[in-house]
């Protein structure tokens, strides 16, 4: 790299590691260009730096938003001197080369995330200088090296230091991860501003064109099978308190169906404001309960169908305390999952060392999970995340008796824990557990008879949540005879007459929520 070529141009809002960075490049002997605040930072640093405004003889206007677009800077990036005429231009116009760009961008995500944040601020977290040198530097990639992640300025002053340049295959590499940083904020803002209209009154519709933004976080060792390959990616704009970004404290390498199994438990246990406990296995739970502790809670979930809970997924909703991780490691268990990990628990579970244990931090809001997305044949569906809450105490009792309080309670917890049950889904409950669970079943009826046949337990006294009606009485007359005395469930079937008759000989009490839970 000639001498005229060592010129870095530095202009970042995040200023972590960027003075170690101009310094051994100054040390290198290159000329330092920057913009405002980073400018400031490196003069304070000690370090020889020219600002943008003196190089190109152009003031900063309109409070800021022109910088850096000038011909001398863009000149600079896109010009290639090994050619005759780009050589010429640039020397008609007293263009210099820029060899090296170093430039992250405003964090309009990071605004976008505050729901109080005004529209106005949010205008003006969207960067346009940045993007545009960004992708000017990264089209002219033969010539120029383009960094927007600070965790590579270690290995690109390395680089340069040892070969006098960035090589031809880094700068490559660092092109494509320039285009792609630029795609994804661009679609933030896209989604943002969408999110922010169709508040302000523009009626919110799925975009025509969808255009997903994922970061590879992990490469696993297969997907749901060995011959199936697998990966985890992170959604960018996702916050923390979630199952993608939940931080591995110990154990064997995650795989595929852990991550899912790990997200359906913790997706539950978050409906519980009591210490919870909820085992999930094959995407199901086969147990869950509240108690006074972490320790009862568990204890009482792995009641429910112990032979199930083998192997499984636990999710807890509090710090997991001392107590609570041996009453969960006297069980064989693949992963453990919490909000945080205590001393003493830590302790305990250190010595089940293939045993994965994850720490999510407080749990992200529930709405902050955004759209379900799953792939079939040729293309995507897309939905709403299932958000709805439903009061079962406002329910529509439909029945001659009302449920009691202890019904109540009951059909509260059942009826949570039947939204996260495949489909068709029937649990057996009381107010702090479950007693048997019926999942995945072709028919309702089905789905209560496996319920009953799961259940450790009498089922006398208990209640049953079903996600979607029932469409024959046979379901409620299988579980009247099993000892059922309530029912929460959706109505809606051309036979509610039919069934709400059969609850009444029962002697059942019945609400309907007017909501319905599939999970396919």
């Amino acid at each position: 790299m000639s001498t005229a070529e060592k010129r870095a141009l530095l202009s970042v809002w995040d200023k972590g590691g960027i003075v170690d960075l101009a310094r051994r490049l100054a040390g290198l002997s290159w000329t330092l260009l920057s913009t405002g605040g980073t400018a400031d930072a490196l003069r304070k640093a000690g370090l020889p730096v020219t600002e943008v405004s003196a190089y190109t003889g152009h003031p900063e206007i309109l409070g800021g938003r022109v910088k850096t677009l000038h011909p001398r800077i863009h000149g600079g990036l896109l010009g290639d001197p090994s050619k005759s005429d780009h050589r010429a231009d640039m020397e008609r116009a007293g263009i210099g080369p820029i060899g090296l760009v170093v430039v992250n961008l405003y964090p309009f995500r990071q605004v976008a995330a505050r729901a109080d944040a005004p529209l106005d601020e949010l205008i003006e977290m969207i960067d346009i200088g940045g993007p545009a040198m960004i992708r000017s530097a990264a089209k002219n990639h033969a010539c120029v090296g383009v960094v927007v992640d600070p965790a590579d300025y270690a290995a690109v002053a390395g680089e340069i230091a040892a070969a006098g340049g960035l090589l031809a295959d880094t700068r490559r590499r660092l092109a494509h991860k320039a285009f792609a940083h630029t795609a994804a904020y661009d679609a933030a803002i896209r989604d943002a501003l969408a999110a922010r209209f169709a508040a302000a009154g523009t009626p919110e519709v799925f975009p025509e064109e969808l255009r997903l933004d994922y970061r590879r976080a992990l490469s696993l060792r297969y997907g749901e099978n060995p011959h199936q390959r697998g990966a985890l990616y992170l959604d960018p704009a996702a916050p923390a308190g979630t199952v993608a970004r939940a931080r591995v404290l110990q154990g064997k390498e995650l795989s595929y169906n852990n991550l899912l199994d790990l997200d359906a438990a913790w997706r539950l246990v978050r409906e519980f404001d009591e210490p919870a406990a909820v085992i999930v296995k094959h995407n199901n739970p086969c147990g869950v309960a509240v108690a006074r502790t972490l320790a009862e809670a568990f204890d009482l979930a792995r009641r429910t169908d112990p032979d199930s809970a083998f192997g499984g997924i636990v999710a807890f909703n509090r710090e997991l305390d001392g107590e609570g991780a041996a009453a969960a490691t006297a069980l064989f268990l693949e992963c453990i999952i919490a909000p945080s990990v205590g001393p003493a628990a830590r302790q305990v579970l250190a010595a089940k060392t293939g045993l994965r244990v994850l720490e999510t931090g407080p749990p992200a809001p529930e709405a902050a999970a955004g759209r379900d997305l799953r792939s079939i044949s040729g293309g995507l569906l897309v939905q709403d995340g299932d958000h709805a809450r439903t009061d079962t105490a406002r329910s529509r009792v439909v029945t001659r008796r009302a449920p009691t309080a202890e019904e109540s309670r009951g059909l509260a917890f059942a009826w949570r824990v039947a939204k996260y049950v495949r489909s068709n889904a029937i649990v057996l409950a009381r107010a702090d557990r479950t007693v048997g669970i019926g999942a995945g079943q072709m028919s309702r009826v089905d789905s209560v008879r496996l319920a009953v046949m799961k259940a450790r337990e009498s089922i006398a006294g208990s209640v049953l949540a079903s996600d979607a009606f029932f469409p024959f009485r046979d379901g409620l007359d299988e579980a009247a005879r099993a000892g059922v005395t309530a029912v929460a469930q959706p109505g809606g079937s051309m036979r509610d007459e039919e069934v709400i008759a059969a609850a009444d000989e029962h002697g059942l009490a019945m609400v309907f929520t007017g909501t319905r839970h599939f999970r396919h």
